[in-house]
């Protein structure tokens, strides 16, 4: 038998389906409708097994859909702004435009030889004037709402690339690009009410009952929504400044305040003191992120100052400037109960200040806190008037006196900021205001839209060369006629992710969406992507759907229904010393020899040294390229294996045995598609058309769940069946039916096999296979036959036969004869439909 040709048949059906336009979405279709995304790539300029996992479920999905009657809209496109281009045309002297248009030629290529289902139709790039344009539109119609404002705000600040910083990009008080000392100044920025829509953010996680749990906490805890009171603390000698805290029980535990290098009050101490002034620049220095926060040692400067005790006057709390205060979160203030919080334990331990115990579980009361503070629940202790009381009544006492008397108030409050959309670059959509000096800022004319990056930019000079271009920047006023100068910052890239699945539904040419369109695809059905983009991607998608609906543009409020984060795939990795205090070299996967004993080197046969399996990565070069292994196996062996080898939500590691172990499959179903080729007839085989519906209900069942490699041992299972199966009319059937349920995942060889079985058109437009009901039911029982209690064999019986019927087949079976000798049973216990017990 000839093996399955996956170089022939890949290019023909994938020119087939191109030619029949067979997977364009229709916006007038009267089917129901399935809308299925994967998260659009960067492009980098080659893609990664990561992807292929990624797409072929989202793959999977969309084509069962399809053939299960649905109106499938399943596109792809390209995230295409960003740093990585114009770090690419500073290093290769290329401009971002080049070098990211050309990378998605590339990999457009790569996608479409893994034969996805993709309506290309819809196909866009954020890079493109017809994309960045429409999202200026956007920005305008939020600015015009009220959505929208500019403030000076503290921003991260790269001396050498001249560029904010997000706080992630920030690494030990560095950039993470240019290694440079990060520095804390004060910039007009854009940005974004996203706090407008914080309670409905949290609120509508509970709606999202298709998403994975650990997401929404995730989202959840970076919204932080929080109950507590908001007070002032009186400095002794004048001024004040205001607090908020979520454990106001514990007020009577305090022992000092702090407040963030950069408050006002802080600035105003250093004024006169230079040892503050070098500290602030310390903690300006330091790591920005909340993780780098949170592990950085804890240090403090005692401003001299104190402040008044609001619950007794006559306690004065010493303040100090604390580099784990943050001025843009809360009120960049705090108090210190270091009894009941770590990090203020820790604190106060360092700078010799008091610890106070004022909650205590029974039987503690006057236990002292030692290394560890005690934030596990009981009463008050300590604190006068609140003794006896739980933490609750206690925190419920405090801000009812704290509103009767003045001092404070109850209030809600989150951790999350307003979204700042002001970037400092070039590659990204040029915010759409002109600045004059008369009128302000003034919004770019609807007709004068899309404001365009210019071509002619050079990279030689670190920073953004829209601020240094001779031209572009100057225009005249909108408003008054008077010259004037175009924003030079660009947006976020997260703007552009955070509305690309409603222009995939609706792209007319004159807006960034029709409404009605849009709506009859979204929210969508099932969205399928990395988890770390769990929070901000996601939540900044689900504030934009709110806001389009805020101003009337949407009638959605969530934007994705059902999500599911998929594993990453992995692979060992290989490596050789080069001696002490140089790093290793890394070797990828094709130059190495792997046996048993270990890996050598293919160039000298050496040994190398196998690592631990971790996420593909190009600076440790495990990285599996698919352009190999899709010249050698073909998409449906790579498609099977990264569906098969484990639950799509963990990690998967690849391995030749592995895509082989698929590849044989592949050749398997091929050969039970030419062995059943040829008409048959012959009786009908209960027992296989039974397997054929329990199949067919299982993998149905399994892929709507997304179990995908549940799915895939089920087939297994039909596959390994049906070669034991006698030839005949009911093999074949079941061959026609195998062939329908693998095309989603294998779609190649179905259409192959489709074929071949002399079937009419194409498999992707064939009807799902129903299950028949009534063969999911067991009509048929096993029985155990013991004597005297040990077993001498089994039989078949049909389910409900009576009792009769079941002991004269088990007196008959050939073990029970020759047991019993001749012998008369003494007695016979039926259990129907399980065990028939001889006692001889």
């Amino acid at each position: 038998m000839a093996r399955f040709d996956h170089s022939a048949a890949d290019a023909r059906w994938q020119a087939v389906w191109d030619e029949r336009q067979s997977f364009a979405a229709r916006d007038d279709s009267a089917k129901p409708r399935a809308y299925v995304l994967e998260m659009f790539p960067y492009p980098s300029g080659r893609i990664h097994v990561g992807h292929v996992r990624n797409y072929t479920m989202g793959d999977v999905v969309a084509r069962s859909k399809r053939m299960r009657g649905f109106e499938v809209l399943h596109p792809m496109g390209w995230d295409a702004f960003g740093m990585p281009a114009e770090n690419a045309a500073m290093e290769k002297k290329v401009h971002p435009g080049q070098w990211t248009r050309a990378n998605i030629v590339a990999m457009r290529a790569q996608l479409k030889r893994l034969g996805f289902a993709l309506d290309w139709s819809r196909e866009l790039a954020t890079c493109e004037p017809d994309y960045y344009g429409q999202e200026q539109a956007l920005f305008l119609d939020l600015l015009a709402a009220g959505l929208v404002y500019r403030k000076e705000s503290a921003v991260n600040w790269d001396p050498v690339d001249m560029t904010v910083l997000a706080n992630e990009q920030v690494i030990d008080g560095r950039g993470w690009r240019s290694g440079a000392l990060v520095e804390r100044r004060k910039l007009n920025q854009w940005f974004l009410k996203i706090t407008d829509f914080a309670d409905e953010l949290v609120e509508g996680l509970d709606g999202l009952d298709q998403w994975p749990e650990k997401v929404r906490l995730m989202q959840e805890n970076w919204i932080g929504r929080s109950t507590g009171l908001r007070f002032t603390f009186q400095v002794e000698g004048g001024g004040d400044f205001d607090v908020f805290t979520t454990r106001p029980d514990t007020l009577f535990g305090a022992s000092f305040a702090a407040i963030a290098a950069d408050h006002p009050l802080a600035a105003r101490c250093a004024e006169s003191n230079p040892a503050l002034a070098a500290f602030i620049a310390e903690c300006r220095a330091g790591g920005t992120a909340a993780a780098d926060i949170e592990t950085q040692e804890k240090k403090g400067f005692d401003t001299g100052l104190s402040v008044i005790h609001p619950l007794d006057p006559a306690i004065r709390l010493p303040v100090f400037v604390a580099n784990f205060v943050l001025m843009d979160y809360g009120t960049s203030a705090l108090f210190g109960c270091p009894g009941h919080d770590q990090r203020d334990l820790d604190f106060a331990r360092k700078y010799q200040l008091p610890v106070i115990r004022v909650v205590a579980a029974e039987g503690e009361e006057q236990a002292p806190i030692h290394d560890e503070a005690y934030a596990g629940p009981g009463r008050m202790v300590n604190s006068r008037w609140l003794d006896g009381m739980t933490a609750d009544e206690a925190r419920a006492a405090v801000i009812a006196r704290a509103e009767a008397e003045g001092w404070g108030q109850g209030v809600t409050q989150y951790r999350l900021r307003d979204w700042g959309v002001s970037r400092q670059r070039y590659w990204g959509t040029p915010i759409p205001i002109i600045h004059c000096d008369d009128c302000g800022a003034v919004p770019v004319p609807r007709d004068q839209l899309p404001v365009t990056l210019p071509e002619d930019v050079s990279f030689d000079i670190p920073g953004n060369p829209l601020e240094r271009h001779p031209s572009w920047k100057h225009v005249a006023c909108p408003s008054c006629g008077k010259p004037a100068r175009r924003e030079t910052d660009t947006l976020d890239t997260f703007v552009d992710s955070s509305w690309y699945f409603i222009r995939f539904a609706s792209a007319p040419k004159d807006r960034p969406f029709d409404p009605a369109v849009a709506a009859k695809w979204l929210p969508v059905g099932q969205y399928i992507g990395g988890v770390e983009h769990a929070i901000l991607h996601l939540l900044y998608a689900r504030f934009w759907t709110r806001a389009l609906g805020r101003i009337g543009q949407l009638a959605v409020a969530e934007p994705f229904a059902g999500l599911f984060t998929q594993g990453m795939v992995t692979h060992e990795t290989y490596s050789r010393a080069q001696g002490e205090g140089l790093p290793p070299v890394w070797f990828g996967p094709d130059e190495v020899e792997r046996g048993a004993e270990g890996a050598v080197l293919k160039a000298d046969g050496q040994p190398v040294d196998v690592g631990r399996v971790i996420k593909m990565s190009k600076s440790k070069k495990n990285v599996v390229d698919p352009d190999a292994i899709l010249g050698r196996y073909g998409a449906d062996a790579v498609r099977w294996f990264v569906l098969s080898d484990s639950p799509p939500e963990r990690d998967l590691v690849w391995s030749e045995a592995g895509i082989d172990g698929a590849w044989r499959f592949v050749q398997r179903v091929w050969r039970l598609a030419e062995d059943n080729a040829a008409a048959a007839g012959g009786e009908e085989d209960r027992k296989v058309t039974r397997l054929v519906h329990r199949t067919i209900a299982a993998v149905t069942d399994d892929i709507d769940r997304l179990q995908f490699n549940k799915a895939v041992a089920r087939l297994y299972e039909l596959v390994n069946a049906l070669e034991r199966a006698p030839a005949g009319a009911a093999r074949r059937a079941a061959v026609v039916t195998l062939v329908q349920l693998v095309a989603p995942m294998v779609p190649h060889l179905a259409e192959e096999a489709w074929a071949l079985l002399g079937q009419s058109g194409l498999v992707c437009d064939a009807a799902w296979p129903a299950a028949d009901p009534a063969l999911l039911v067991d009509d048929e029982v096993t029985i155990a036959v013991q004597v005297n209690g040990k077993l001498k064999g089994d039989f078949t019986a049909a389910k409900g036969s009576d009792k009769a019927a079941l002991e004269a087949a088990a007196l008959a079976l050939p073990g029970v004869v020759r047991t019993l000798d001749g012998a008369t049973p003494k007695k016979v216990i039926v259990v129907p439909d399980r065990l028939v017990n001889i006692v001889a």
